[in-house]
């Protein structure tokens, strides 16, 4: 189901929860010791995806009274993605985490325990932005920075049901976080809630055991999830609904830095599906926009806008 053909909303298309957290990404200058600061955090690069695709987009998190969190709300302010319903903790600081590169990718160095957002509560959440949104968004991540931000991800799914607000989640696993046991827990529980699931190939490998990219489509379907689109990385995406299967190639590009390509898939193609658009073409949208972000360093400064992925899309099309 399109996330328009959801109930009527006004205002409001996608919220997001999570944790935002600013960046310090390694660049080859000067040996590697040259780091470019940006920001991160899946939900908050999910949410300038999705708004730079022209959705209407708000965040739901928890901030530092600090410098950190003083340049997420000015990034927030320039993508047009309201962030008024983000806390100011005043005895918290903001998360931030190093991305270095070598040559067997991206590897992340996280520095987030006891952040202001690992400290939200299901009181915390603003239920009427929730209810008033066509989408809710979150991610393992969400789930995983601490018990408590866990309770308030899911009072957050059981308030977006209960109003007829659409829910999507994307696994993100991250074992530092939280063990294995308990993600295929929550995240196996959390699936079966979903309307839209954005699994990545090796986060549900790891929580199922399965490998084939049909089965592990089939897993999320059976367990309730209505739309998946499986994230496989150089090998593009499966899309499916239980009436339609799709296998999308990857877009051509020239990738420097996949810091960010999944969040950025996640948040163009839950733009395009509210938008109106069918599986198949949100999901060729998605891959264009994905593969466009990996051409530059940092989770958001090479997130493409709508313009760009049209044209990237129109030239593969000539």
């Amino acid at each position: 189901m399109a996330a328009s053909e959801g109930k009527a909303h006004t205002g409001l298309d996608i919220v997001a929860l999570g944790e935002a957290m600013v960046e310090f990404n390694q660049t080859g200058e000067r040996g590697g010791k040259l780091y470019l600061q940006g920001f991160g955090g899946d939900t908050s690069n999910f949410a300038v995806a999705a708004a730079r695709q022209g959705a209407r987009v708000a965040y739901v998190s928890a901030l530092g009274q600090d410098q950190n969190g003083a340049m997420l709300r000015a990034l927030w302010d320039r993508e047009g993605v309201d962030h008024s319903a983000v806390q100011a903790v005043a005895d918290a600081y903001t998360a931030i985490y190093f991305v270095n590169h070598n040559e067997a990718g991206h590897h992340f160095s996280f520095f987030r325990s006891g952040s202001a957002a690992s400290r939200m509560t299901a009181s915390d959440l603003p239920l009427d932005v929730i209810r008033r949104a066509k989408v809710l968004h979150l991610s393992g991540i969400s789930l995983a920075v601490s018990a408590s931000a866990c309770d308030a991800a899911y009072s957050a799914i059981e308030q977006a049901r209960a109003a007829g607000t659409l829910v999507s989640f994307d696994t993100n696993l991250r074992l530092k976080l939280w063990s294995v046991q308990r993600a295929r827990a929550v995240m196996t529980d959390v699936i079966r809630q979903s309307d839209i699931c954005l699994p990545s190939y090796e986060d549900i490998v790891a929580i199922t055991g399965l490998t084939d990219p049909d089965a592990l489509v089939d897993h999320c379907l059976n367990l309730g999830a209505k739309v998946v689109a499986l994230k496989l990385g150089e090998r593009g995406a499966l899309l499916a609904d239980g009436h339609q299967r799709h296998m999308l190639p990857p877009h051509p590009c020239q990738p420097v830095d996949a810091t960010g390509a999944g969040d950025t898939f996640g948040g163009a193609f839950v733009a395009r599906r509210v938008a109106g658009d069918d599986l198949r073409t949100a999901g060729r949208y998605a891959a264009a926009a994905a593969a466009l972000s990996t051409q530059g360093f940092g989770a958001v400064d090479p997130i493409p806008h709508a313009a760009q992925v049209l044209a990237a899309l129109q030239a593969q099309s000539d």
